[in-house]
């Protein structure tokens, strides 16, 4: 990406031109193509460790199948505290407020280090208990326990990893984050096949060849996933601080990097705990359910706790492009908000949920044929295949309403319209997919457990599809405008289009 490209979108966006459709969907596009591979590579980390360490035995997969939904809980904890920060960032660069951008960028990194440690003293604490709050048995909590433990200490490392990448997507840069994220992904393959498994022989035309292997199993899944999230965080937060165009040097107006560079705004840190709180109250809410329906599944047995976390796993492949176009509709929308362009705003909103929409029921039609196939990728097991696939073919119905949550919530997200959104998916979570799956699990196992979660994406969808065609996403749209562009610029709240100041006020 170029110098000026990643401060070409806001000035797109501040354009009086009313942009046509057809350069609408190419924004979308640019934005939501590289993000779908940073998703989908981080997906891909996942799969990576289930996959290697389901090689091993239904025991190594079952462990980290029991925590699979807590490590979804810290990392949803971090998600949750970097958008206070990246939303902010998209509304003043949308309005041209660059210097006022770069600080929110110091002030987020300040905050998530400092939640990043306390999250990761929390997880090492609670990780040789968790298991076995759990349902786990035997060897199976003793491999929790330790990948757990691995996987908290890492949690400042992925919480600014989290925060550099959402911070170049909110100033229009995805190719970065998305370069970086395949990196990673690549890395965490190297580096668990030399942690997972022990030193072997391998026969090469040139004569035998004995790889190096620590032989630590679950173990060494934690140790080289953390590694490649430390090589990632490096260079993103180097690309962020000293060569992005619109948001590098973010110390250099706090008088010095030593003296001040910790100083907080009020105002800052108010407006990321409005966005912010609602948003970790939901992923506690959320994931807290999730931990429950583990809880719901771990007495159906191994085989049942294996195929339920494969099939999650397998699942996120297809739901990943919808969170690819989500956060374009969050920067989208951020940045058209943020230069007083209501009508634009609603237009993003309007195409990228077509577009989630249409892209997910797409792929649940892929999921539903390969189900199979996807869940034989992680195991040899058959009896774990097969019950799998039907989960998977069980969740394909849902998928179309599912892209319209997801796509939903970035757009409102965007819009600093965070708590009725919270509120939507924890309520239809804990209301409608935990209570369905209590019921039908003893009758109906595994199955009942997916129905359930079938069922309940299509409500949340519907309800997240009203929340749009309403319109009350946009309640702070004027705030927004107000607070994000100059100063001698009015916004007028009857048709919410911005006023250039005249000879006078000049």
């Amino acid at each position: 990406m170029s110098r000026g490209a990643a401060s070409d979108l806001a000035a797109q966006l501040r354009s009086p031109r009313v942009a046509t459709l057809r350069g609408k969907l190419a924004m979308v596009a640019r934005l939501s193509w590289p993000a779908i591979m940073a998703q989908l590579s981080t997906l891909l980390m996942e799969y990576i460790d289930a996959a290697m360490v389901g090689h091993l035995g239904a025991e190594p997969a079952a462990s980290i199948g029991l925590i699979a939904t807590t490590t979804w809980l810290f990392w949803g904890l971090g998600t949750a505290t970097v958008m206070g920060f990246s939303v902010q960032v998209a509304h003043l660069l949308g309005g041209g407020k660059d210097a006022e951008a770069r600080s929110v960028v110091r002030q987020g990194t300040v905050i998530v280090t400092a939640v990043g440690v306390l999250v990761a003293l929390l997880a090492v604490a609670i990780a040789p208990g968790l298991p076995h709050w759990l349902g786990g048995k035997g060897v199976v909590c003793d491999m929790s326990t330790s990948y757990f433990s691995i996987f908290g200490a890492s949690m400042p490392v992925v919480y600014l990893t989290f925060m550099a990448g959402a911070m170049l997507r909110s100033s229009g840069n995805m190719l970065v984050p998305g370069v970086i994220a395949v990196v990673m992904c690549t890395l965490d393959v190297v580096f668990n096949f030399f942690m997972i498994y022990p030193a072997h022989a391998i026969e090469t035309p040139w004569g035998v060849l004995t790889l190096p292997g620590a032989g630590l199993g679950v173990t060494g899944a934690a140790i080289g996933t953390a590694m490649a999230q430390v090589v990632g965080c490096v260079f993103l937060l180097w690309y962020l601080l000293r060569r992005s165009p619109a948001l590098s040097r973010p110390w250099s107006r706090a008088r010095g990097f030593v003296g001040t560079w910790w100083r907080l705004n009020g105002r800052v840190m108010r407006h990321a705990v409005s966005v912010a709180s609602p948003l970790a109250l939901e992923r506690v809410v959320m994931c807290g359910a999730q931990i429950l329906i583990t809880a719901i599944v771990a007495p159906l047995g191994n085989t049942a706790i294996a195929a339920n976390a494969f099939a999650v796993t397998a699942e996120s492949l297809c739901y990943m492009p919808g969170y690819g176009i989500g956060e374009a509709a969050t920067t989208l929308v951020g940045q058209s908000l943020g230069a007083g362009r209501r009508a634009l705003a609603v237009s993003f909103g309007r195409i990228t949920m077509t577009l989630g929409i249409a892209i997910m029921g797409v792929l649940g039609v892929v999921m539903w044929f390969c189900a199979y196939d996807m869940i034989a990728f992680f195991t040899p097991d058959v009896s774990v295949r097969e019950l799998g696939a039907m989960a998977l073919r069980t969740e394909a119905w849902a998928e179309p309403m599912f892209g319209a949550a997801i796509v939903g919530y970035g757009i409102a997200i965007g819009a600093r319209y965070a708590t009725v959104p919270a509120f939507i998916n924890f309520g239809s979570i804990w209301a409608v997919r935990l209570t369905l799956s209590a019921i039908l699990a003893p009758s109906m196992g595994l199955y009942g457990v997916w129905l359930a979660m079938c069922i309940e994406l299509c409500f949340r969808g519907a309800l997240f599809v009203l929340l749009f065609v309403r319109g009350r996403w946009l309640k702070h749209a004027t705030a927004i405008a107000a607070e994000s562009l100059p100063a001698d610029t009015q916004v007028r709240r009857s048709n919410f289009r911005t006023v250039e100041p005249n000879a006078k006020q000049v």
